[in-house]
């Protein structure tokens, strides 16, 4: 009776706290107090495949360079991960599309290695970690073959550029087939391959770390309505503005100077506020009965919710280390402020980075 007394006593009491005092607890309050916490870079770009093909990636050399100083220990990039592609094959009802746009094709190096995406994920795993210092050639080679059957074609290039020219050859688990792959793969004009591959070899890591997530993708009935109230939305004076200050930053980029003012003002504070009432906010309020808006949203933040907890993820393996992720600029804002309340986890700013001498 004594212990149903104070329960009844301890309900009591906790029916008096109010709403707000209840949502008084922050985490992002309550840092590491002991030891190096996690330093997060989130940089957030233009998706560099819809440059103009004038674009020369040369010009990234200044971004590159500020990068590669900060030192990252593990780089994220926006792709799928095989294992979440093996998944959503297995629900073609639903995310039939998501596969065909986002999915890597594993066919040509499960025919090559006789391994499917999960057998190929947990050979790579193994093989990472039992790595050695200096790694063979061959191992490289066998590493790459594990992550095209894996479905991490970007990690596959990481090992592919490590190897000496003359060791990017078939064998060990590669055949023609995926050689020719490795090789059309490392000429993507993307932010993965221009950016994220390169840094990762020059910083001597053995692979990146696809983090996105698109599972919240769903039909929202009917696609022309959906696609008509969000377009609708759209249409407001900040996306102009942000068009229009878009527009003038890539009409200077034939030189690293310019490249760089681009990302700095991609990266600049106020930068998500923008994208939120062009984008999402103004989706957020479109009137139609059907809330197709609010449906467009909720799925891109659930979509940034499941980014931020692929990215913890890595942290958790990395105790005390720097990583960058690179993103679409317009996940940037909701990354920082989501992984901002991880206990471990300090956020960078990266404009300022993006200044340093």
């Amino acid at each position: 009776m004594s212990r149903l007394f104070a329960a009844l006593i301890a309900a009591a009491f906790a029916s008096q706290v109010s709403a707000a005092e209840f949502n008084d607890f922050s985490p992002g309050a309550f840092k590491l107090q002991n030891g190096q916490p996690n330093q997060l870079l989130v940089l957030g770009t233009a998706h560099l495949s819809q440059l103009p093909k004038s674009f020369d990636p040369a010009n990234l050399s200044a971004l590159l360079e500020l990068l590669a100083n900060w030192q990252p220990k593990a780089i994220a990039i926006e792709a799928l991960s095989g294992p979440q592609c093996a998944y959503l094959l297995q629900y073609p009802e639903r995310y039939a599309d998501t596969v065909k746009t986002y999915c890597f094709n594993t066919a040509p190096a499960r025919s090559a290695t006789g391994l499917d995406v999960p057998a190929a994920t947990a050979q790579a795993e193994r093989m990472l970690a039992a790595w050695p210092a200096t790694p063979a050639p061959a191992q490289r080679r066998k590493l790459a073959s594990l992550f095209l059957a894996g479905g991490e074609p970007a990690s596959a290039t990481v090992q592919w550029l490590r190897l000496p020219a003359e060791e990017r050859h078939a064998g060990d688990g590669l055949d023609q087939g995926l050689v020719d792959s490795l090789e059309k793969l490392r000429q993507v004009r993307n932010e993965d391959y221009l950016i994220a591959v390169p840094l990762a070899v020059r910083g001597g890591h053995e692979r990146v770390y696809p983090m996105d997530d698109h599972t919240s993708d769903a039909s929202a009935g009917d696609e022309k309505a959906y696609g008509a109230a969000v377009m609708k939305a759209w249409d407001n004076r900040y996306t102009a503005e942000r068009k229009q200050a878009s527009d003038i930053l890539q009409s200077h980029l034939d030189t690293p100077a310019g490249v760089l003012a681009m990302y700095r003002a991609y990266n600049a504070p106020g930068a998500p506020e923008q994208a939120f009432h062009s984008d999402f906010g103004a989706a957020l309020e479109e009137p139609s009965p059907q809330h197709y808006g609010r449906n467009y949203t909720g799925s891109w933040e659930t979509r940034n919710l499941r980014m931020a907890s692929n990215i913890r993820e890595v942290m958790i393996t990395l105790p005390g280390s720097r990583m960058l992720v690179i993103v679409g600029a317009s996940h940037k804002g909701y990354l920082d402020a989501y992984l901002n309340q991880m206990h471990d986890v300090r956020i960078v700013n990266a404009e300022a980075l993006l200044r340093a001498e």
